[in-house]
């Protein structure tokens, strides 16, 4: 994410404790937290997929994913 960005999330939290934000910048607050989760979790998922493991007879596998209920 852009630095920019993320200093604008912080400005916007700073903002909101001071005063009611605008429908605007709740809408951009909204928009800016949505991009930065997504981007975040597709961080985690790279480096989640890199990793893995010795099974019981000592070899290497790659970790595998949580099945989906």
């Amino acid at each position: 994410m852009i630095q920019e960005k993320l200093d604008r999330i912080n400005e916007l939290a700073r903002l909101a404790k001071l005063r009611e934000l605008s429908a605007e910048e709740l809408e951009e607050r909204k928009v800016l937290r949505m991009e930065y989760i997504a981007e975040w979790r597709r961080g985690t998922l790279e480096v989640l997929e890199s990793i893995y493991i010795l099974d019981e007879n000592g070899k290497e596998v790659k970790l595998p994913r949580k099945k989906k209920k």
